[in-house]
Order: C-alpha cells, then sequence, then structure tokens
C-alpha cells in the first residue's frame, strides 16, 4: 500500500519473517505482530510455552510502526476524568498498570539487551490557550490520589515559554521498531515461531481454539489472543464501545541536543504531543503530533499536517526543515481504558487486546502482564479495569456512546446518498472517489497508469460505506475503522474480507 512512511521505518532494519507453511498445534497463537501481540508473545514464551504469532504483513506494519512511543503513566483522558467515571480504586489500578508497563519495558530491553533508543525522561503536560490553571490543579491532586505522588507543578517546562506544568517524572521513550524487533527476536530464541505473510480468515474458540489463514493452513491451540488493533474475533461488543481516530505526526531535524530530551503534552482535545529521536552523533528529530480527527471524516491531512507546524514553530521557532509526516490510527473506548480480556462474545479460550486509547506501548504492554495470567485462569486486581465486556452507567458515558451511535447511524444513512462524483471519468490519477450506481456504492480508484478499479463501497465488517483517503491511498469505514487497500484488500481490521469486485472493475 502506497501512503505516508513514519520516520521508524527509514531508521531501522527490521527481519523478514517467511509465511506460515504448515498446520500445527501449539499451547497458544497471537494474531497481531505490533506492541500487544509481541508483548504477550514473549510474555508466554518465557513461561515455557509453545507460541505462534501470525502476522497479516510483518512486524509492526500496522499503528505500531506509527506511533510516537510516548511511554507513559500520565493519562491522555486526565485521571480526575477517570476518577469521576470509574471511581478511585480503578484510577488507582490504572496508575500501577501503565507504571508496571514502563517497567516492564525497561526489564525487557535489559534482559534481551535490545538496542532500542531506550532513556527514562521526564513527562510534562501544559494548558492550551483555552484552558485554566484549575485543570492542572484537579490533574495533580487526581494523580496523587492515584499514587502518583512524585508528580509535581512547576512553573515551567524545559525548553519554552510554556507557563505552569505538571511534570510526570520517571516517563520513558524508545525507537519502537527496534523494540519490536527485539521482542521477536527473543520469542524465537524461547522457542517460539513468528510468521510474517500470514492472514487470518478465521477464528474459532473451543478446545482447541482454531485460527484459519487464508492460505489454508490451521493453527490449533489452548489459547487464541487477538491483537489487531481493530480485533477481528468481536465483530460488534467492542467496536460499538470505541471509536477509530486518525493521528497525525510531523517530524523535524534538529541539531543534536538542541531540545530537551523529555515527553510533552497539552490539554485541548485533540491535544498535541512532543518528543524527541536521536537519529545520529550529530542530529534528532522533533516530533510533533495531534490533529486528530474521526476516522474518514475528514480528507485534509496536508492541511493538519501544515497546522502542526504552525502550531511546533509558535513554540519553538528555530525547529529545522520537516523531514517525515505520517498518520496512524487510535481506537477510542468509551471509558478511557483498553479492552483487554476474554473475548466478549463468549468463544472459549480466545482472548483480545484492543482500544489503545492513544496509548498503545503501554496498553500493548499491559496486555502481556495481564492475559497470561488469565489464560491460566488465575485472578488478577486489573481484571475488572480491562474487561472487554465491561458497561457503564455513567451519564457522561452514555452521552458519549449515544453521540458514536447516532453518528454511525448517519453514515449507514449514506447508502442511499449520492455519491462523491456521478461520473467515474472526473477521478484523477491516483484517487478514489465513491460514485452511486443504481442502488450500489461504489469504491472506484484509478491508477497511475489511468485504469479504473471498482469494488463495493459497502465495508464487509457491518456494511458502512467507506471513504477515499488521500494521503493514505486507502479505503476507510468511518464507522469502526476497517481500512482496505485501493484495490479493496483488507489492511486494517475488524474486516476479515476484502471489499468484493464489481463486473465493471
Amino acid at each position: 500500500m502506497s501512503g505516508t512512511r513514519s520516520i521508524w521505518f527509514d531508521t531501522a532494519s527490521l527481519p523478514k519473517h517467511r509465511a506460515i507453511a504448515k498446520s500445527t498445534h501449539v499451547d497458544v497463537c497471537v494474531v497481531g505482530a505490533g506492541i500487544a501481540g509481541l508483548s504477550v508473545a514473549y510474555s508466554c514464551a518465557r513461561e515455557g510455552k509453545r507460541v505462534t504469532v501470525l502476522e497479516r504483513d510483518q512486524i509492526a506494519a500496522g499503528e505500531s510502526g506509527r506511533t510516537t512511543a510516548h511511554l507513559v503513566n500520565a493519562l491522555d483522558d486526565h485521571y480526575f476524568v477517570l476518577e469521576k467515571s470509574r471511581g478511585l480504586e480503578m484510577s488507582r489500578l490504572a496508575a500501577q498498570a501503565h507504571s508496571a508497563a514502563i517497567d516492564v519495558i525497561e526489564q525487557t530491553i535489559r534482559d534481551e539487551q535490545i538496542q532500542c533508543d531506550f532513556a527514562r525522561v521526564d513527562g510534562y503536560l501544559f494548558l492550551g490557550a483555552d484552558d485554566t490553571q484549575q485543570l492542572l490543579s484537579d490533574e495533580l491532586a487526581a494523580a496523587h490520589r492515584a499514587g502518583l505522588i512524585g508528580v509535581s507543578r512547576k512553573q515551567s517546562a524545559p525548553g519554552f515559554a510554556s507557563g505552569p506544568v505538571l511534570r510526570f517524572p520517571g516517563q520513558g521513550r524508545l525507537h519502537p521498531l527496534k523494540y519490536l524487533a527485539g521482542l521477536a527476536s527473543g520469542i524465537e530464541r524461547l522457542g517460539g515461531r513468528v510468521y510474517g505473510g500470514s492472514r487470518v480468515e478465521s477464528i474459532e474458540g473451543g478446545t482447541p481454539a482454531k485460527v484459519k489463514t487464508t492460505s489454508g493452513m490451521v493453527v490449533s491451540a489452548h489459547d487464541v489472543v487477538v491483537c489487531t488493533n481493530g480485533a477481528i474475533s468481536d465483530m460488534t461488543t467492542t467496536h460499538v464501545k470505541q471509536a477509530p481516530y486518525r493521528t497525525f505526526v510531523v517530524a523535524f531535524e534538529m541539531k543534536r541536543g538542541a531540545f530537551p530530551d523529555a515527553l510533552f503534552w497539552d490539554t485541548p482535545d485533540p491535544y498535541h504531543y512532543v518528543r524527541i529521536q536521536p537519529l545520529d552523533r550529530a542530529r534528532d528529530a522533533i516530533l510533533v503530533g495531534g490533529a486528530d480527527h474521526k476516522t474518514a471524516h475528514e480528507n485534509d491531512a496536508t492541511d493538519r499536517f501544515d497546522a502542526l507546524e504552525f502550531w511546533a514553530r509558535g513554540y519553538w521557532p528555530n525547529l529545522g526543515n520537516r523531514i517525515s509526516q505520517w498518520s496512524g490510527q487510535v481506537l477510542e473506548p468509551f471509558d478511557y481504558l483498553a479492552f483487554i480480556g476474554a473475548n466478549p462474545d463468549g468463544a472459549e479460550h480466545v482472548w483480545l487486546a484492543t482500544g489503545d486509547s492513544g496509548m498503545g506501548m503501554t496498553h500493548g504492554t499491559i496486555a502481556g502482564i495481564l492475559l497470561p495470567v488469565l489464560m491460566e485462569g488465575a485472578p488478577h486486581p486489573w481484571t475488572p479495569l480491562f474487561d472487554p465486556k465491561r458497561l457503564t452507567t455513567h451519564p457522561a458515558e452514555l452521552k458519549a456512546l449515544a453521540r458514536e451511535s447516532i453518528d454511525v447511524a448517519l453514515h449507514y444513512a449514506e447508502r442511499v446518498l449520492p455519491g462523491d462524483t456521478s461520473d467515474a471519468a472526473d477521478i484523477p490519477r491516483g484517487e478514489g472517489r465513491v460514485i452511486r450506481r443504481g442502488m450500489h456504492k461504489i469504491a472506484a480508484y484509478r491508477d497511475a497508469r489511468g485504469r479504473l478499479h471498482e469494488h463495493s463501497a459497502v465495508c464487509t465488517h457491518l456494511k458502512c460505506v467507506v471513504r477515499w483517503n488521500s494521503t493514505e491511498q486507502s479505503w476507510d469505514c468511518p464507522c469502526h475503522g476497517s481500512r482496505f487497500d485501493p484495490q479493496g484488500k483488507v489492511i486494517a481490521g475488524p474486516a476479515t474480507t476484502d471489499l468484493p469486485q464489481t463486473a465493471e472493475g
């Protein structure tokens, strides 16, 4: 698939894993080789279990290759919000879980001797233009109640005139691809198998549970763990409790050491987030992210990249040239924390991790801590915090769920509305448009040679109408975040089936 490319792929060399070539039986089959999948697989392999990882593409090819890899116990949605929503005990458990995740990453790096630019750094929360200092006061008090007693208020952050901030000590940053390559190597060292180019077609619970690939291979296992960002084992329950968003990142070149080695994020919604990444002895990259919008609700990435640069240069006028830009997809749960646990449809011995909430590196690592315990049938204090079956009675969360449900319903109505254009001849080369033909919506893409490719525009997950993403060159579903390449092939779940080709296509 064409589209943007994160800086990580230009600064790391990843091993290529071959496709699975024969059916097998193992203790644990993990679907997905991002941060969650490889963390779970590594934990299970360390326990002596026979582990197989199946990845549609190659390791980190999905959203884990598009993260900015902030390792934080500070919540994107704030502790005072979580405490009000789910109570003080859950707030304390969230602080404990995300803190433990950073510790586990650090220990794993040490144990496996992974060279991935890891460093413990401070994190700073600073105010947006429209927010007041009361927000910082509320968050400081809630963070202390949650057990993060080291959080403190400062007059400003290092490196710029931020005004008052909260300092979160002991956060972290790393190169995500180098870390994930190290995890994959550790899994194989411990006897596990990691397969790339192995797209999963179906998952069946039971004793044993079974995973079938599109090439016809079957992996039977005592436990199957689905870590595909948008879960492909649960088609409805978790997806109606979370919403897909695209987030944007621009990277700038700077002289080595000219920018503070720290994490920064602000308070607006959507918020901005900033960190450095060492490039070589002379240069750092400054990563600036934000400008989120709901997936497939806008098609203006160029404007969003420019807006991020304008915002960043307002604080740091001496930023160097823009050297990279990309976007990624974030799944936002209704109550701010990931879904990690038993597959909610009751499939026996099937587990999932989804709903990264912009904190995929720590949520994925939490999956590696929690799920191996749950697979053994043992209790864990974090279980209710991340339970995929959890519901809400909180008014604000119910309102958010209702708002998302209405938004999804409006997109179903698009099936009877006109398309983007009435004539496929109007579609430029390298672009896609949805056109209406009788009662059908068609996803029409004209390739660089001028050939038109036509597929059904109806997402194969739950039948929303997809929209064209010019920047990433993909068909994206505005309802639950499935994505397809220009030729209609699935590149991200929850959909597992390609867009059907039309007779004209």
